[in-house]
């Protein structure tokens, strides 16, 4: 399973929770664009909406040999879930106060699948303290390395 697409900015801005394998519902020519990695989760989220999740945000760039059967770049696409999994998103995102993330686009067996996380905010002493963490472990990795040289 190779990713096509990662929300990197997501773990960064969020503690994940939990997460969901989603289908999403596409046109022809956006299911190209995204086969040549056309595609940016950056700024995406999802929102539950009358029992049914949708993604907003997410920037599928237009087909080259497209023409007139283009898509709209940035238009609401329509995640497909089962009933359980709903039932729950609805009941974090309104109980929990949670959000709804896109943190990876990948292909399974030739259809194209949503990592969705439910997550919840972080606040800037915890990236501060993020950072702090990855940064120690970098600097314990490159000393361990000099060490295997010697």
């Amino acid at each position: 399973m190779k990713a096509i697409a990662v929300n990197k900015k997501a773990r960064h801005e969020y503690f994940i929770e939990e997460t969901f394998e989603a289908g999403i519902e596409l046109k022809g020519t956006e299911v190209k664009s995204i086969r040549g990695g056309k595609i940016n989760l950056k700024d995406s989220f999802a929102r539950v909406e009358n029992g049914e999740v949708f993604v907003y945000g997410m920037h599928i760039s237009p087909y080259e040999q497209g023409n007139r059967f283009n898509h709209d770049p940035t238009r609401q696409r329509k995640l497909l879930l089962r009933k359980e999994e709903i039932k729950k998103l609805i009941g974090a995102t309104q109980q929990k106060g949670l959000s709804l993330i896109p943190t990876k686009l990948y292909f399974v067996r030739g259809l194209v699948k949503m990592e969705i996380a439910l997550a919840k905010g972080k606040k800037l002493h915890d990236k501060r303290q993020d950072m702090a963490k990855k940064d120690a472990q970098r600097q314990i990795e490159k000393a361990f390395r000099e060490r295997q040289k010697v």
